[in-house]
């Protein structure tokens, strides 16, 4: 029998930790530095959203014109700079229920490979999870500087894991699997033939995630036996939910 190997794709914010809105303070203060408008992402959300795709919206809806590549790597570039005491000064950043154990538990399997599937830009991912120490866990991913739109990062993702699991845990069978908290994030499973995990801690309620269809679905990671059970299951994408 073939070996598995699971490849996971995790979002960050509203299914790894919530930033108590230091992403938002971030990029308003970067565009009121750049462009002279104050409170620019407005009442606007940005969940399941990726760092380019906020940035055209800014931009359409502000300066009213696309910006271009060079004016939008300008903008996250200062959005870094803010980033950084944006989240180690943030008292409402914490981690959502039942992360740690369940990333400690999934780290330690043989036949588990932990990335990133995120619309971060890279460097804004790496200044959230370092808070919180969660880099180690996440050696490569799909960010939010790889495409615009989120399928394309998270197939970018698997792109790494796979390469990695090649020579990792050559002639295995990989099985991809994207978790988040966003509708985008099981769509974007759909499109890349992975199975998706919708965990409700973050952008979309367990009822509105249910009507997306995903294969498994959580309140939180509470219970990480629960999730952990997932690896035993062998039906294709859609048959299970729960």
């Amino acid at each position: 029998m073939t070996a598995k190997v699971h490849l996971f794709l995790f979002d960050i914010d509203g299914t790894l930790l919530l930033s108590g809105g230091a992403g938002r303070r971030a990029l308003d203060e970067s565009f009121e530095a750049l462009y002279g408008i104050a409170g620019a992402m407005g009442p606007a959300s940005p969940h399941g959203k990726t760092d380019w795709l906020i940035c055209q919206e800014m931009f359409r809806t502000h300066l009213g014109r696309e910006g271009s590549e060079e004016e939008y790597g300008r903008l996250l570039d200062r959005y870094v700079e803010a980033l950084t005491p944006a989240v180690a000064e943030s008292e409402s950043f914490r981690l959502m229920p039942g992360v740690p154990g369940l990333l400690k538990a999934l780290a330690g399997r043989d036949d588990v490979m932990l990335g990133l599937g995120t619309g971060n830009i890279e460097a804004g991912a790496r200044i959230k999870l370092g808070r919180a120490d969660l880099n180690r866990y996440f050696p490569f991913g799909g960010f939010g500087c790889d495409g615009a739109d989120r399928t394309s990062l998270i197939e970018e993702g698997f792109r790494r894991g796979e390469a990695r699991a090649g020579s990792e845990h050559p002639g295995s069978e990989v099985i991809r699997w994207v978790v988040g908290d966003t509708w985008r994030d099981v769509k974007a499973a759909r499109d890349c033939g992975a199975r998706a995990a919708a965990v409700a801690t973050g952008g979309d309620t367990l009822e509105a995630l249910a009507e997306t269809g995903p294969d498994y679905l959580f309140a939180d990671f509470s219970e990480k036996g629960r999730f952990l059970s997932m690896l035993n299951e062998s039906g294709p994408p859609g048959e299970i939910v729960q």
